[in-house]
């Protein structure tokens, strides 16, 4: 069996007759969609498909996965899991093309892939499937949400669901400083073997302050991104601060009042000596008027 690595495809030939090609890359299929596995082969004579017969198995645990022999699908000892999931493409078989279209993947769909194709001579070549499934929109909570002091330490976590394989997360400041060597990570697969994905970081809390996180799925990139912004409605001053907050708004307070008792009291003394100087000025000039008169009346008598 002689081996050929062509750019793109995997060429495997048989008794240097038969030649089979596979993908070289990993065929990523998303959950719950359909996939194609591609196997094609070329033959130099022209054959019956009576004469073709096509297996298609898990390389590692050799389960069969799908038969065609003799002209139609032999399927009793087909796997369990892959039972109404399988299908060839009849039509195009006389052409080559021995690809399985395997649907509604799930994650145990995952793994190696072996094609067997004979007609009169026999080859074979194996693929891998990956399956990928792209998580929701990170949710990124802040604990605890009230009664928060600077210098506190506070935790933020952020999680994402229903995704694969393993993702990462990746946490920023506000000025784009990575914080990602402080946080801790967990995943939870549910029964179909997708993951809950939780990362928390913790963080001595300062006002005015946004953290971001962003998640990654390795085959399909990032998936999502959240932030939030620590503003000073979210923090409470500390006990000894308040304490002299509400000192210095009584004094303040007094000081304001203590003023304005004096400027009232200033104000009311001002009025009153203006008040005396204008009656005083009004005696003197009726003191004046009577002195001027009194000679002119004696004059008059005599």
């Amino acid at each position: 069996m002689l081996l050929l690595l062509l750019p793109a495809v995997l060429a495997v030939q048989a008794m240097a007759v038969m030649e089979l090609r596979v993908p070289e890359q990993p065929v990523v299929a998303l959950y719950g969609q359909d996939a194609i596995l591609n196997c094609s082969f070329s033959h130099p004579n022209v054959f019956n498909l009576s004469d073709l017969s096509i297996f298609w198995q898990l390389t590692d645990t050799k389960r069969n996965v799908h038969t065609y022999s003799e002209g139609r699908d032999l399927l009793v000892d087909q796997a369990e899991g892959f039972a109404n999931r399988t299908t060839l493409f009849p039509t195009q078989l006389k052409l080559g093309n021995a690809s399985l279209l395997l649907s509604k993947v799930v994650v145990a769909d995952e793994g190696s892939y072996t094609c067997f194709v004979r007609v009169q001579d026999y080859g074979r070549a194996a693929l891998f499937l990956q399956v990928a499934a792209p998580y929701t929109k990170p949710v990124l909570t802040l604990q605890p949400e009230s009664n928060l002091r600077p210098g506190d330490k506070v935790a933020l976590t952020c999680v994402a669901y229903g995704g694969y394989p393993e993702g990462s997360v990746v946490w920023q400041d506000g000025s784009g400083r990575n914080l990602t060597e402080n946080i801790t990570v967990s995943l939870v697969a549910n029964e179909e073997g997708l993951f809950t994905l939780t990362s928390v970081l913790t963080v001595m809390l300062e006002p005015n302050s946004t953290y971001s996180c962003q998640l990654i799925n390795p085959l399909l990139g990032e998936d999502g991104f959240a932030f939030v912004t620590i503003t000073g409605q979210n923090i409470a001053f500390p006990p000894v601060a308040l304490w002299v907050t509400v000192g210095l708004a009584v004094c303040l307070l007094m000081l304001l009042v203590a003023l304005a008792a004096v400027c009232r009291r200033k104000i009311k003394e001002s009025c009153e000596e203006a008040r005396r100087e204008a009656e005083e000025a009004k005696e003197l000039n009726e003191d004046e008027s009577e002195t001027a008169m009194t000679p002119l009346k004696t004059k008059a008598v005599a």
